[in-house]
């Protein structure tokens, strides 16, 4: 597990990282997912590139499913898990279409930051390496990539339990310098229908962002 250069500057790569390494290397079972992938939403997207950050809760505990971006799987990988599907069916009555296949790459390299608060998962076991200390990674992140107006997208408790790391943007005072929050219902089956959906947070992402004079994001890959 490299540190993204981008990230490097950040405590958690000295602090705690070598922590976690440890204990990883006394678990029995698999980790998911590969080592090579745990911090692809950092590589992918640096600091400098960030408009927007969803944040999720930790990998899909399925073998072949997660590759390192929160919500996002393989190209190939059909049918998709059930929160992502949540999610597609969002964006389509939101936008009118949604992508393809699960592979949300694309959204990372728009700027969308797809950060998941715990980066590992024994296969099997959701939220099974929660006590291992990766969450102070997702505080660093939010404090440092909030120092500048960015779209939070915070979905269900966990989630918004974050929103304290996220500090008021350093612009200049004539500026609309506001974050974007929003707080809804996680987009899991269980809580889907009480406020995920009808939110459309993709529009109102690219609304807000058209009012800043920035491109807006490309959701569906069409």
């Amino acid at each position: 597990m490299t540190p993204p250069s981008a990230w490097s500057h950040l405590p958690f790569f000295t602090d705690t990282l070598p922590g976690i390494k440890t204990a990883l290397a006394t678990e029995t079972r698999a980790i998911l997912p590969p080592a090579s992938q745990r911090f692809a939403a950092l590589d992918q997207t640096p600091p400098g590139a960030v408009r927007v950050v969803i944040l999720g809760q930790d990998p899909y505990p399925t073998p072949g499913h997660a590759h390192g971006l929160a919500f996002s799987v393989a190209p190939d990988l059909h049918p998709l898990p059930r929160s992502l599907n949540n999610i597609f069916r969002e964006m389509r009555d939101d936008l009118g279409s949604a992508p393809a296949t699960g592979d949300l790459r694309f959204w990372a390299a728009q700027g969308v930051l797809l950060l998941n608060t715990v980066l590992t998962v024994p296969a099997g076991e959701a939220n099974g390496h929660r006590a291992l200390g990766w969450q102070s990674l997702a505080h660093q992140v939010l404090k440092e990539v909030s120092q500048r107006p960015t779209a939070f997208v915070l979905w269900g408790k966990q989630a918004q339990a974050l929103a304290p790391h996220i500090s008021s943007p350093k612009t200049g005072a004539n500026r609309d310098s506001g974050h974007l929050m929003i707080e809804t219902a996680h987009p899991s089956p269980l809580s889907a229908r009480r406020g995920f959906f009808g939110s459309r947070p993709f529009s109102r992402i690219n609304s807000w962002l058209a009012a800043r004079g920035e491109q807006d994001i490309n959701w569906t890959n069409q």
